[in-house]
């Protein structure tokens, strides 16, 4: 036992004696290896140098991207335009964007981007019902899926084992009894705390589960990035689901510690059901190793909205398998085209250098940017962060505010109450980059200016953060704004 004790201290000693060169060697990994942000490499060799090897364990749990490509080449492969994408560009390039609606003559670029970028179809024939409440975003829900009759997907970041999502299983339970086809796709880091045996009940009750990046041994998670932060339902491609909200009883208005939950959350009927029902089967495909495509129906079936709301839409989505970060794009085109109005709703507010620079030089151009966040932090060094940001634009003459009615996970942006892109994404560098993300983009002066009186009424529960305000600041919050800046880039 001593001899063996020995070695070990021998070896200790040896490694600590050239610590600075397993460093050395650390840093080449993280600078030369992998091609990044020069400002999340200062920030990644940064953390190796106050915390020495342990720092790089960090990256290889948080950071590293090696092999990305790889691990998502299968993925990719499916993601490609179809024949209809193309023949939808040349329809849009000869046609008067007139025909689509007053709005879609300022935004046709956006338009085009996103189809030619990303595969976003264009469709006209939609209805949208916005939903800011959890209770009525699930009563809606729930009632849809009881009228299910050949299908029901179901994706969502987190789903917890609680009242709420006993009541949606008592629906799905039934209707898989019925015949009709249930498909759950989960995210097992947002799912960490549900167990397997959970998983397994709804599998012998005819339910279908998926994990997306499944753990290992037990509840263990080693990949902290790349997670499917996307919340999509899809039932008879009649009608669909997107927006913020996760399945858990604190998005119903039942937790202590957030109270009142105030989401967006959006009910599509037309076309754009097959856009959210298409990211659907392409995450499923990936994480189940089914492929729907062989099963045409699932593509087949919309009709257009039967309210005559006639939306304009685009399904666009981002994620560490794309080429470019789309949903940032379209933020920051969206914030480039404004002549009059920005309203911003975000949790979490860590923009890069692009965005912030974009609301800048909005802001100092006399456009009204307003930015509005939570009053309380659920992850205290993203909220520091996002508190530093939003002070630079104090300075700059944008209108901040603190959302003090609960908690705001509300996500997107609204142009010139002309146009609005809401969905999953943050206004963070994680989901611009490292997550998996699905944003609608609405090009109707109607729904647009629906969700600004939303903002408005949200005002009159939240509190601006004036320059007098922000300057009052004390010392431990000027520190925790600080350091929390200094670590944005990965967080």
């Amino acid at each position: 036992m001593t001899e063996v004790f020995e070695v070990l201290k021998t070896g200790l000693q040896f490694f600590t004696n050239h610590l600075i060169i397993w460093n050395m060697l650390f840093a080449i990994v993280i600078v030369f290896f992998e091609r990044r942000d020069p400002k999340s490499v200062w920030a990644w060799l940064m953390l190796l140098y106050f915390i020495p090897v342990l720092g790089f364990i960090f990256y290889l749990f948080l950071g590293q991207d090696m092999g990305k490509r790889r691990m998502f080449r299968d993925k990719e492969a499916e993601d490609h335009l179809s024949k209809a994408v193309r023949q939808q560009e040349d329809l849009l390039k000869s046609m008067k964007p007139e025909i689509l609606g007053e709005e879609m003559s300022e935004f046709m670029d956006i338009a085009m981007y996103n189809l030619e970028n990303n595969g976003a179809v264009l469709s006209d024939d939609n209805d949208i019902t916005f939903y800011i409440d959890g209770n009525e975003k699930f009563d809606a829900l729930i009632e849809d899926l009881k009228k299910a009759e050949r299908f029901i997907h179901i994706q969502y970041y987190i789903i917890k084992n609680d009242v709420l999502f006993c009541r949606i299983a008592e629906v799905l339970r039934e209707k898989a009894a019925q015949g009709v086809e249930v498909r759950i796709l989960y995210d097992s880091m947002g799912c960490r705390s549900v167990g397997r045996r959970f998983w397994r009940r709804l599998e012998k009750e005819g339910i279908k589960t998926a994990a997306f990046f499944p753990a290992i041994l037990g509840r263990l998670q080693l990949r902290i990035n790349y997670r499917n932060h996307r919340k999509i339902v899809v039932i008879d491609n009649k009608v669909a689901y997107v927006g913020g909200f996760n399945v858990g009883k604190e998005y119903i208005d039942m937790s202590k510690r957030f109270g009142h939950w105030r989401d967006t959350h959006m009910r599509i009927c037309g076309s754009a059901v097959l856009a959210l029902q298409g990211r659907f089967i392409l995450d499923w495909n990936y994480a189940a190793h089914e492929n729907l495509f062989h099963n045409r129906s699932f593509l087949q079936g919309a009709a257009p909205g039967s309210r005559g709301d006639n939306c304009v839409v685009q399904i666009i989505s981002s994620g560490p398998d794309n080429t470019s970060e789309q949903i940032r794009d379209n933020y920051l085109r969206l914030i480039s085209k404004a002549k009059e109005s920005i309203y911003i709703q975000t949790p979490y507010f860590i923009p890069d250098e692009s965005i912030l620079n974009a609301l800048l030089i909005a802001s100092h151009s006399g456009i009204d940017v307003n930015i509005m966040i939570p009053c309380m932090p659920d992850h205290p060094f993203v909220y520091w962060a996002t508190y530093s940001y939003v002070g630079d634009l104090v300075k700059a003459g944008a209108k901040c505010y603190t959302y003090d009615n609960g908690f705001l996970h509300s996500k997107g942006m609204i142009v010139d109450e002309k146009a609005l892109c809401y969905g999953t994404a943050n206004m963070d560098i994680r989901s611009f980059a490292l997550n998996f993300e699905v944003n609608a983009v609405i090009y109707n002066s109607g729904k647009a200016k629906e969700m600004t009186d939303i903002f408005k009424e949200d005002l009159k529960v939240s509190t601006q953060i004036t320059r007098e305000l922000y300057a009052q600041r004390s010392l431990v919050v000027r520190i925790k704004e600080q350091v929390c800046r200094l670590l944005s880039p990965l967080l």
